[in-house]
């Protein structure tokens, strides 16, 4: 054999002395003595172990302690041991982890669906209405009747698909139970009928003939003086017409018991002023005067004056009516189909009333009687009166001041149209003058402003919320 051969022969000492460099070292200096008696120690060690019938068990039958693990040593599931295998022991453990895993997520998964099941249970046991009443705990506390809470509700958006979510059929039922189910003191208040629902007061409807019975006087006293007294007699004969429509419309039907602007007022005035100053100025101004006093159409003012009486009427009718359409229909979208034509016939009677009166007061003064104009002005103030009424001020506000900043334009215009090159300021007024005389520009903006106020009351004075509460002694 070769040198490598030799060498690697395995063989026995042939001398007492060291076998080889390590081993002399080992002699020499004892190192490794220790290492050698430890190793022997822990092959003695493992050979008990692998000779003991069994360790503690632990949770999936396995054998626990440091020798066991050591030797790698596993029982099976009938008790007997294994021996350990290198491929097998590192899958069983991930497959006993993912057991655990599987185990602990089932179980917050049951957990999970157990406070579902708890919380869809308390949500299905909450009471819809219950949770509505609370809502609205001051409006059903308050109120008298369930008309009252279905105007509230109504108000506040609630309609009859709203109320099918709550299991009912229409706001009406809803109001109902909610009325029946708020919790009160002692009795509930009975609502007293107003004494207009049941019959006609005999003052708020005396007070209604006091504006026409003034005016009157007055347009007298004008007819019958001259000079000085004439303008004492006028002024006396305006304020105190002023002072008997502001009597006549605090009581009955017309009365506002929400807050009106000092600008609603103001123009108002204006409109009436217009009405018996405005036509003769404007003709005036057009035909390149006024050269003097232009002369003043009392017939419409008057009959204006003396509208006052079947304008509370049919405020009264329409309101009595109304409250018995509230109280007999069963759905928001039924009332308000019933109203409507209550509503456009109480306007077309006002009409009639007030173009008899027109005609009645342009006969007995020998005056024009301005039927356009008049009675396009008596319709806008019947509709504005109707809607403050009932709380409504904020359109009749913005449509009195447009048309009584149309009709000071109108008027401004003529006269500015004198400046020098201004002449096309004048031309609008001039064409409607030419075509339909001076009642001509009262009688547009006054229509207009009635026909955008009566499409706006046919949407918001056929609510419910508009007659739940009695409208002055309506």
């Amino acid at each position: 054999m070769n040198e490598l051969g030799e060498l690697d022969r395995p063989g026995r000492p042939s001398s007492p002395g060291a076998w080889d460099a390590r081993s002399e070292e080992w002699l020499v200096t004892g190192v490794g003595e220790m290492d050698v008696r430890i190793e022997s120690e822990e092959r003695e060690a493992a050979s008990e172990a692998e000779a003991t019938p069994g360790g503690t068990r632990g949770a999936h039958g396995g054998v626990e302690g440091t020798d066991a693990d050591a030797r790698g040593v596993r029982e099976g599931a009938g008790g007997v041991s294994e021996p350990f295998d290198e491929t097998r022991e590192p899958l069983e453990g991930v497959r006993e982890a993912l057991e655990e895993v599987r185990e602990a997520l089932g179980g917050a998964r049951d957990g999970e669906s157990g406070a579902a099941r708890k919380a869809s249970g308390r949500r299905g046991a909450v009471d819809p209405v219950k949770a509505l009443m609370h809502r609205h705990r001051e409006l059903c506390e308050r109120a008298v009747d369930p008309l009252e809470i279905a105007a509230g509700l109504e108000t506040h958006g609630v309609t009859d698909r709203t109320a099918a979510r709550f299991r009912h059929r229409d706001v009406f039922s809803l109001a109902e139970e909610l009325y029946a189910r708020v919790p009160r003191d002692g009795e509930p208040t009975q609502r007293s009928a107003p004494a207009g629902r049941s019959g006609v007061r005999a003052d708020w409807a005396a007070l209604a003939l006091l504006p026409g019975a003034l005016c009157a006087a007055a347009v007298i006293g004008v007819r019958i003086t001259e000079g000085q007294p004439r303008m004492v007699v006028a002024a006396v004969g305006t304020l105190a017409l002023a002072l008997g429509l502001r009597v006549a419309l605090r009581r009955g039907p017309l009365s506002v018991t929400h807050h009106t602007t000092s600008g609603t007022r103001a123009w108002t005035c204006w409109l009436i002023a217009y009405a018996l100053l405005g036509d003769g100025l404007l003709s005036a101004g057009v035909e390149g005067g006024p050269d003097g006093p232009w002369p003043l159409a009392t017939a419409p003012v008057l009959a204006l004056a003396l509208a006052c009486a079947p304008a509370a009427w049919c405020a009264h009718l329409f309101a009595v009516r109304a409250g018995r359409r509230l109280t007999a229909s069963r759905g928001l979208e039924e009332f308000a189909a019933s109203v409507q034509p209550l509503l456009l016939g109480v306007f077309g009677l006002f009409l009639c009333a007030l173009g008899g009166l027109l005609a009645l007061c342009g006969a007995a003064l020998d005056e024009p009687a301005a039927y356009a104009g008049a009675g396009a002005l008596g319709a806008l103030l019947l509709l504005a009166r109707l809607l403050a009424a009932r709380g409504f001020t904020h359109a009749p506000a913005v449509v009195l001041a447009a048309a009584g900043a149309v009709e000071a334009t109108a008027l401004a215009t003529v006269f500015a149209g004198r400046l020098p090159g201004c002449a096309f300021l004048s031309v609008p007024v001039d064409t409607v003058v030419a075509a339909w005389g001076p009642g001509g520009v009262p009688a547009l903006v006054c229509g207009a402003a009635t026909l955008v106020l009566l499409i706006h009351s046919t949407r918001t004075l056929t609510r419910a919320s508009a007659h739940a509460l009695p409208c002055g002694a309506a």
